[in-house]
């Protein structure tokens, strides 16, 4: 029997929900222990990099576990919600029970095993739905997934800021949103997990010798890495280089939201135009746009506001289009999609690793330190070039790749 088409939006809360868990706390975790706990940025960024290294084993594991409790994924995906969910509350509502460094290690350690193997079973999930909608559109289902993502991305970016109006621990007060969230979401979902009709694993032998699997994983490795930098670096370079603390909040929203809006905009001219055509287009505008946050300084608040609609949008695209192509290629080889899906998350994940082990280590080196009123002035110059340039140089990598692949663009 064919997927039904309007359960789309418990596949977008969900997303939302995974996303609150994502990108948004490589933004907050890092300065939260940085201002609160005097937690040094190199240790910070060690941490990160070591919680990455431990993906290296666990995400294509974690894929495996997904395909071995397929005929139990309701009960599976409601115990890691349940785990993702007390730990965002120690990490951000618990005061550290040991060294601030060992517990943001240790909680974040829990959130991002949950985060992994809930995002396996959720794009895997989503690859045999889309295959039983009425033609196979996996492109209208990443359009609904991640424009569910970015929105929760929006929300759980500004959250804090926007708590901190009304109250003294805002970030306290988004632990507890969010587990209310993953209540809402699991709910939404309960009737998704469906195993009838889905094919037995392959295997990760089976993706990883399709040349064109491993082509889409490759531009994935250097289209995440610009995300990865960026996100980051977000904070500290509203609140240096453009000398505007105050205003990350409303740039954040805005940079969400701008990806948010474009992403069903994106899908639309990928089914008019093809996804391979219009991801270029998106990965173009993203250079433009981290180009111009290269020659901004202090006071240039709403220029960059424009920078971060642009790169916003760009990010829509690469959200939307890129899990599609890779959906629509495990739908023809892999159809279980589990194990390619741990593979798809530990590279969008190492992105981030080598991000932090490689930005914020060379920023401490320069003399940049988050607390720090006036950082000198090669440090500002060092947080420019790490976030715009070298943006700009992995999306021209991720181009070039994508350029010279052929996808059969369905």
């Amino acid at each position: 029997m064919p997927a039904r088409a309007d359960r789309l939006p418990a596949y977008a809360l969900f997303a939302a929900l995974l996303a609150c868990a994502g990108l948004p706390i490589y933004i907050h975790a890092p300065k939260f222990y940085v201002d609160e706990f005097g937690v040094s940025l190199a240790a910070l960024g060690t941490v990160l990099f070591a919680l990455r290294l431990l993906d290296v084993v666990q995400d294509p594991l974690l894929g495996r576990l997904s395909e071995r409790l397929r005929h139990h994924r309701a009960t599976a995906v409601t115990v890691a919600c349940i785990i993702m969910a007390a730990a965002m509350i120690g990490l951000f509502a618990v005061p550290p029970l040991t060294s601030p460094l060992v517990w943001f290690g240790a909680m974040l350690t829990l959130v991002f095993s949950a985060f992994s193997f809930l995002t396996i079973c959720f794009y895997a999930q989503g690859v045999a739905k889309a295959d039983g909608m009425p033609g196979k559109s996996h492109v209208q289902l990443a359009t609904w997934r991640e424009t569910g993502a970015l929105l929760g991305v929006c929300a759980a970016s500004v959250a804090p800021v926007a708590l901190g109006v009304a109250m003294d621990q805002p970030f306290a007060g988004f632990a507890v949103g969010f587990s209310v969230l993953a209540v809402v979401a699991v709910i939404a979902m309960r009737s998704e997990w469906r195993s009838a009709g889905i094919p037995e694993s392959t295997g990760f032998g089976t993706v990883l010798r399709d040349p064109l699997a491993r082509r889409l994983l490759l531009i994935a490795l250097f289209n995440a890495a610009p995300v990865a930098v960026s996100s980051t670096l977000f904070l500290f370079y509203v609140e240096s280089a453009l000398d505007a603390p105050g205003y990350e909040g409303p740039l954040l929203l805005l940079f969400f939201l701008s990806a948010a809006g474009a992403a069903p905009i994106w899908g639309a001219l990928a089914q008019r135009h093809g996804p391979k055509r219009v991801l270029l287009w998106a990965m173009m505008l993203a250079i433009f746009a981290f180009g111009g946050a290269l020659f901004l300084g202090p006071g240039d608040v709403w220029l960059f506001a424009a920078v971060c609609l642009a790169s916003g949008a760009a990010m829509g695209a690469d959200l939307t289009l890129l899990p599609a192509l890779f959906a629509t290629r495990m739908s023809q080889i892999a159809p279980s999609a589990a194990e390619g899906f741990g593979i798809w998350s530990f590279v969008s994940k190492l992105t981030l690793a080598l991000a932090a082990i490689t930005l914020l280590p060379a920023l401490e080196t320069a003399g940049f330190d988050g607390g720090a009123a006036a950082p000198p002035p090669q440090a500002l110059d060092l947080l420019r070039l790490l976030y715009a340039g070298v943006p700009c140089v992995l999306k021209l990598a991720a181009i070039a790749l994508l350029w010279r692949t052929e996808i059969e663009e369905v």
